[in-house]
């Protein structure tokens, strides 16, 4: 019996595959292709002609006192909201993990500020953070005679951005964890019981190993988001205070870009910070991926 017609099979797969494709390669390839021929120019739209300057953006990048500040700023933001929330989504996520509808509403509430506008979000820690806000007044109330501020302290301002980015993210690990708690086959518990196994070692030898798939997705999810984060820095301090505290690379390019027009050396941050997603990515994926136990 012959062989069926090779032609009408491949279309009939690029006929699916196609819109997809086109989307992709119009919206996240076409722009990083863009971005990178940028980078290599100095391009400004308000002084024209753009000129060829090769890997000169690149090299002014790491000698760059504000650039280096922005990634040292990012790195603190990222190693801050990869870790709460996933120690503490994890914590609250084994006090949920019960039957009966308090424990529904309380996953409901822990969920909301996830699908809340992180500018929504932004604005309402804004008014609460604010030298006299709620917080330091409930301070005042309670005897502290001069509260932080949150805000306005250089050296706290970047901890209180972290802080919102964390109370945001909390819930999407709190999901994330439950339904790998969910997962955990109850004979496997039962077994260790039975042999002897309290609370902590069944937690330890059995759920953990178990909840290595959603420690992958909180944890790639929180880098990347984290890595990227503007909007929180542009409501909350808008970089400040002073000179850079809490601005990020992203927060960053598009000052850069937008504000003062230096739309070349943007892109080039913009692919650095790319680059540096990209690479730490894999590397997680690839280590995390390491334990993760099929069922």
């Amino acid at each position: 019996m012959g062989r069926k017609p090779i032609l009408p099979r491949v279309w009939h797969f690029a006929s699916f595959g196609a819109p997809g494709v086109v989307i992709y390669l119009c919206f996240v390839m076409a722009p990083i292709l863009i971005s990178f021929g940028y980078s290599l120019t100095n391009h400004n739209p308000f002084n024209p002609p753009a000129e060829f300057v090769g890997l000169e953006n690149y090299r002014s990048l790491f000698q760059d006192e504000q650039f280096l500040t922005a990634l040292r700023v990012t790195t603190i933001l990222t190693v801050i909201v990869v870790v709460v929330p996933n120690v503490l989504g994890l914590g609250v996520a084994l006090l949920l993990d019960r039957k009966g509808w308090l424990y529904n509403v309380l996953r409901s509430v822990f969920f909301t500020p996830v699908i809340l506008s992180s500018v929504v979000v932004s604005i309402i820690w804004t008014k609460l953070l604010d030298d006299r806000g709620p917080v330091n007044d409930a301070l005042r109330a309670l005897g502290v005679e001069h509260p932080p501020g949150w805000l306005s302290d250089p050296d706290l301002a970047l901890y209180s951005v972290a802080s919102i980015v964390c109370w945001q993210m909390l819930g999407f690990c709190v999901v994330v964890y439950l339904a790998g708690l969910q997962g955990v086959p109850a004979e496997l518990l039962e077994a260790a019981e039975i042999d002897g196994a309290g609370p902590v070692r069944r937690f330890r030898a059995v759920t953990w190993p178990l909840l290595a798939p959603s420690l992958t997705i909180n944890t790639v999810v929180l880098l990347i988001s984290a890595f990227k984060t503007y909007d929180y820095v542009k409501v909350v301090t808008n970089g400040g205070p002073g000179s850079g505290t809490t601005a990020t690379i992203a927060f960053d390019v598009l000052a850069t870009g937008l504000d003062a027009n230096h739309v070349g050396y943007a892109s080039a941050m913009a692919v650095v910070m790319l680059v540096i997603v990209a690479a730490l990515t894999t590397i997680v994926l690839r280590f995390l991926r390491r334990r993760e136990v099929d069922l």
